[in-house]
């Protein structure tokens, strides 16, 4: 068995994607990592795929497939895994060598145990290419050091320490026996792939390595804010999606309880800004039906995250509050290096 799939969604991704799998292949023989081809028409992105799955055979394997979305990648590239562990890597990113060899020397180790951990978790990095500043992602106040640990053992995640695509590599047979799937043609669905899979995670391990570098700045990246604003239909449904998945109020771990119910907290945030931002009659009616969606979901659930902080001033029913919440989110831009 492999140690590790990584899947590298790719379209159209030519001009990038040989830095991101070129820093996988480096890892060593008993990684694989699949290539999905999502469908890509205005490049040779397809070809470069079955290039390095000529030059890696064995190591590389390029799946080619129909147009389906981020979510629709991440879902081949798990139904072809063959490692023990399942990580995915934005073809416009990359992996740290040097900050990889002790995660990788722990994931080997694995293959020895009768229960493998579960969720492994390392740092990320925002790298601002086009400003030449980077902002490092950690969890240092987070997560013990050094050993396995449990939800009871988690302390306080602040405000921008939530567990994001980037930072997890999960147990592949976890997310196959969970059934995770992602929707089709829909962006946003990362979000799902670090909330659906918790609370059937027991195990993790956290290293103080900067292993995710994360590319962020190009115009079309669906972070940018003018994106999200057109986008905002789609981040309603990733959102719906995670409400419907998990019944947040009945999981008896207080500490992952609360950890489900901030993020949460903050999906409804991002709702909340992106409609407000838009300000339209059809947006304020979207917004009043994303929070009735959760309320009729789980009525204690819809109090707790309503009279969470992100979402006390966001949604102030006035033009005073729509200023204040739209403040509030471009100083999180500010603090945080996001967008």
């Amino acid at each position: 068995m492999k140690t590790v799939s990584f899947a590298v969604p790719c379209y159209n991704s030519a001009d990038y994607m040989d830095k991101c799998i070129a820093s996988l292949v480096a890892l060593g023989d008993d990684i694989e990592v699949i290539i999905v081809d999502d469908g890509s028409t205005k490049d040779d992105t397809p070809a470069k795929a079955d290039e390095w799955a000529a030059r890696h055979p064995g190591i590389v394997r390029a799946v080619h497939q129909e147009n389906g979305g981020h979510g629709a990648a991440v879902n081949a590239g798990l139904a072809a895994a063959a490692g023990r562990y399942f990580k995915v890597v934005d073809s416009d990113d990359w992996l740290d060598e040097r900050a990889m060899e002790p995660i990788m020397r722990y994931l080997r180790r694995q293959a020895e145990l009768k229960e493998p951990t579960d969720l492994v978790i390392a740092n990320y990095v925002y790298e601002k290419v086009h400003e030449g500043a980077r902002t490092v992602m950690h969890y240092k106040s987070v997560f013990p050091e050094g050993r396995e640990f449990g939800w009871a053992d988690v302390g306080r995640f602040g405000p921008s320490q939530y567990l994001l695509m980037h930072s997890v590599i999960y147990r592949t047979e976890l997310l196959r026996d969970m059934g995770l799937e992602l929707p089709r043609h829909c962006f946003y669905v990362d979000n799902i792939f670090v909330y659906e899979p918790l609370p059937h995670v027991r195990t993790m391990r956290y290293f103080d390595e900067d292993m995710y570098r994360y590319f962020i700045g190009r115009e079309d990246q669906s972070v940018n804010e003018s994106v999200m604003m057109g986008r905002i239909d789609q981040h309603l449904r990733v959102t719906r999606q995670m409400i419907d998945s998990v019944d947040v109020m009945a999981v008896e771990e207080r500490h992952l309880r609360h950890y489900l119910r901030n993020y949460l907290s903050m999906m409804m945030c991002i709702c909340s800004v992106f409609l407000r931002m838009r300000n339209t009659p059809e947006d304020e009616e979207k917004l009043a039906g994303i929070w009735a969606y959760l309320k009729a979901a789980d009525p204690a659930l819809y109090s707790r995250v309503r009279a969470n902080a992100l979402n006390v001033g966001t949604n102030l029913p006035t033009e005073l509050g729509r200023r204040v919440g739209l403040g509030g989110y471009h100083l999180a831009q500010k603090l945080f290096k996001f967008n």
